[in-house]
């Protein structure tokens, strides 16, 4: 391995800790050597912790030919943390990255994140983090260049992949504990954030993909880790509201929120030696003045703690199913090129029926499950009405490939419901205005498909869901955006009806296609007319194109086409409508009649053909659509063309479809 001495002038050190990843860790280690910044401006030390898998001499010949990278090799610890603090040791830069060998960074994260920092002499800086399921963090709504801890919800990003001023950590001694885990990890950012000059948030650009985290700890050591965390709480912050409010935030999510976890229910072993740890620490750290920053589950959970009812809280964890969010549509509509959303929210019980709950005058209170003891409950603690009069939804959208998301500004009003003499639902009403020239931080939302999800903080629950599809016929109407250029812009709906926005489509075929879930199918004299929606029409016309059917079961291949026409579509809601009429007959399909059977459609142009996202049922010669969820996946065809050998054998190449899909991709689109 080639000597490295220390360099001078270097602006990054990113360590990543490695402990036998096999191939996991390949995306990582390239995301660190094809950064933007110039290799002699930063440096990756990566620590092997005792790997056994062969990665040290990779590293060590990665190493041999960089200088800007350096292998470090230590005997197996079974955490990252003492890693992290050998590589922090060994670092040179002004500033230091930790990274674990499961993330990913964008390949600009470093130049941008340094830059900003340097800008806003940040001590800290929370470069946006994503990951690739799960919530989004609300950190990232706007960036902030002097963040508050609470106020700008910090604590929602307890990670230590953020980047700091190295001088810092080591003027305030700041490191990892060795024999800790994950709360320990939080104590470290904790501790950053508290005696940090300036905390800045980077929410426009993306830095950083993380990888799985790790489970749950061992109650014992989460116990003592937790104290310490405390204790620094304490030292740094005398007693008031803004400790309180940090101390409400580890009794929920450390302390109280494992007990209602079917883990905790189905551990009958270790349960009650979990349930003493908490309630000593309960009793040690969490008074009753904090039951104030739970949610009401969870203040029955820490009543039942300090009322020693271990039975209780285990029928609370059987019996408490996850909430669930429906969240439907009222209105989709076009003001311009701006989309209007309407929407009505509401949190669904764990068996499908809306949240309920007990009026008792002005007041309202969580109805618990049926098996849980309410006797020894005081009103006090099953109230809600102050969480109902706070309830709020954050509607966002999820780029499919990228898993970028942006959150949409919202008009939104609580509504209590009675439902009954004694008991009320929750509703909210909300409306969004989308425009995609400004939605992501004041710029364009990029080309493809985003996912339009929802999330409600309510009364007694958070849920999150897919925004689905309104009753009626669907508004497909698409509509060309201006700003930065003009490019095409469509609601579609996903096989599962759930709203979504198709940015630029590649073409004329796939603009149908994003809507085809749309189709509707007409029996007339022999025919079967299949119509599909259009979502805007070029000028030109667009270019011919033809209905593909083909047989989808296994004992025949045939194929059926016919000519498809664009027609005059309907006014505010379609800019025209695709018309296909295909000969059909009872029995079996011949010539360029269609039998019964499953069909499976697309659209065939001179230059590509694209599949739909349905299928016919023919049956006694009547045609019926089904969704495409619907439909067999082993049984799908291939969009490539023909149904030659050379196309089947095409279809198992590892790699073929992405090869044709860069190849069309690279054609001219439709609008220009």
């Amino acid at each position: 391995m080639r000597a490295h001495a220390g360099r001078m002038g270097v602006k990054v050190s990113v360590i990543v800790n490695v402990h036998n990843p096999g191939g996991t860790a390949d995306a990582c280690m390239r995301s660190t050597l094809e950064q933007t910044m110039p290799a002699g401006d930063y440096e990756v030390i990566f620590v092997n912790d005792g790997s056994t898998d062969g990665i040290g001499d990779r590293l060590d010949a990665i190493a041999s030919v960089r200088d800007n990278v350096r292998a470090l090799h230590l005997p197996h610890t079974g955490s990252p943390m003492r890693g992290r603090n050998v590589g922090l040791a060994a670092a040179t830069g002004d500033y230091v990255y930790f990274l674990d060998q499961g993330d990913r960074l964008e390949k600009d994260a470093l130049e941008r994140m340094h830059e900003r920092a340097v800008e806003t002499d940040a001590d800290v800086l929370v470069g946006r983090l994503i990951r690739d399921s799960g919530p989004p963090m609300t950190a990232f709504e706007r960036s902030v260049p002097r963040a508050d801890v609470l106020r700008d919800r910090l604590l929602t990003v307890l990670v230590p992949q953020q980047l700091y001023r190295r001088a810092f950590l080591e003027e305030h001694d700041l490191g990892f504990a060795v024999s800790g885990g994950r709360m320990a990890e939080q104590a470290f950012v904790l501790r950053a954030y508290l005696h940090a000059k300036v905390v800045a948030v980077l929410a426009e650009h993306v830095c950083c993909h993380l990888g799985e985290r790790p489970g749950t700890e061992e109650p014992r050591a989460m116990a003592k880790e937790l104290r310490s965390l405390l204790d620094d709480i304490d030292a740094f912050i005398g007693e008031g509201r803004q400790r309180d409010r940090l101390y409400g935030y580890w009794f929920r999510t450390a302390v109280l929120r494992p007990l209602v976890t079917t883990r905790f229910a189905d551990s009958s072993v270790d349960r009650g030696m979990h349930f003493r740890v908490v309630q000593k620490l309960v009793s040690e750290r969490f008074p009753e003045r904090l039951d104030r920053y739970l949610p009401v589950q969870l203040r029955v959970v820490a009543a039942y703690v300090r009322a020693g009812r271990l039975d209780q809280i285990v029928l609370l964890a059987n019996s408490t199913k996850r909430a669930g969010l429906r969240a439907e549509l009222t209105e989709v509509r076009w003001d311009a090129h701006i989309l209007v959303l309407g929407l009505t929210v509401e949190v669904m019980s764990g068996d499908g029926t809306p949240d309920h709950y007990r009026m008792d005058g002005d007041r309202l209170h969580w109805i618990p499950p049926r098996s849980i003891d309410t006797e020894s409950l005081a009103d006090e603690v099953t109230d809600v009405t102050e969480a109902v009069e706070r309830a709020r939804i954050e509607l966002y959208v999820r780029h499919m490939e990228t898993g970028v998301i942006h959150f949409l500004p919202l008009t939104q009003r609580v509504e209590r419901v009675a439902d009954g003499d004694d008991r009320a639902r929750v509703l909210i009403n909300a409306e969004s205005r989308v425009d995609v020239a400004t939605a992501a931080f004041g710029g364009p939302l990029e080309q493809g498909q985003w996912e339009v999800h929802v999330r409600m903080f309510g009364g007694a629950n958070q849920a999150r869901s897919r925004v689905g599809r309104p009753e009626g016929p669907l508004n497909c109407l698409g509509v060309l955006a201006q700003r930065p250029k003009t490019r095409l812009v469509l609601p579609c709906w996903s096989d599962d009806g759930e709203l979504g926005l198709a940015i630029e489509p590649r073409s004329f075929s796939e603009s149908i296609a994003l809507v085809s879930p749309g189709v509707m199918v007409k029996q007339l004299d022999g025919y079967l007319y299949v119509v599909l929606p259009v979502p805007y029409v070029p000028p030109s016309g667009g270019p011919p194109l033809e209905l593909v059917l083909r047989g989808a079961g296994r004992r025949w291949r045939r194929e059926v086409s016919a000519p498809a026409l664009v027609e005059a579509g309907v006014p505010g809601r379609l800019a025209g409508q695709l018309v296909a009429k295909v000969p059909v007959r009872r029995l079996e399909a011949g010539g360029d009649h269609l039998g019964s059977g499953g069909w499976l459609p697309s659209l065939r142009t001179t230059d590509e053909e694209v599949g739909l996202r349905f299928s016919l049922d023919v049956r006694r010669g009547r045609g019926q659509a089904r969704p495409a969820a619907a439909v067999d996946p082993r049984r799908r065809r291939s969009p490539l063309g023909r149904d030659s050998v050379l196309h089947r054998i095409g279809r198992r190449l590892p790699g073929a479809r992405h090869l044709v899909r860069l190849a069309r991709a690279g054609k001219h689109r439709y609008l220009s």
